[in-house]
């Protein structure tokens, strides 16, 4: 899949946001390995904690529906800004994605993006191996 195609796919996934406390509106699509693309959104709770950022949301959908391996995620955020995963997300692709193929697609608007691989944004991360 063309990663402009993923990074409006994504965006399209921010409309589903709930962020009535934040309003800061997130949206993801996660490449499967099998083709298939997961969206994912920002769920706030007024509790805070339970939040769950939009590429847990994507992952733990494929997931839940039985996809295990990832090609690709895209980010997309209100901002005129690069959306980069946090840490926790970041740790849950670490489960899933081989690091040095993984490509993260921060997007800055619809047609302006970087492209890194997860392994340039989580070095050394956590992962099964080191069990």
């Amino acid at each position: 899949m063309e990663k402009e195609k993923l990074v409006r796919a994504a965006y399209q996934a921010k409309e589903f946001s709930y962020a009535p406390y934040s309003n800061f509106h997130v949206g993801a699509a996660l490449l499967g390995e099998s083709g298939r693309v997961y969206l994912g959104c920002n769920i706030e709770n007024a509790a805070f904690s339970p939040t769950n950022c939009a590429e847990r949301t994507a992952v733990f959908k494929a997931v839940s529906e039985g996809e295990r391996k990832f090609k690709a995620i895209a980010l997309a955020g209100d901002k005129e800004e690069y959306l980069t995963p946090c840490g926790v997300c970041r740790q849950v692709m670490a489960e899933f994605c081989d690091p040095g193929d993984f490509q993260v697609i921060c997007a800055k608007n619809e047609t302006d993006f970087r492209v890194y691989t997860l392994q340039e944004l989580f070095p050394e991360g956590f992962s099964p191996e080191n069990l």
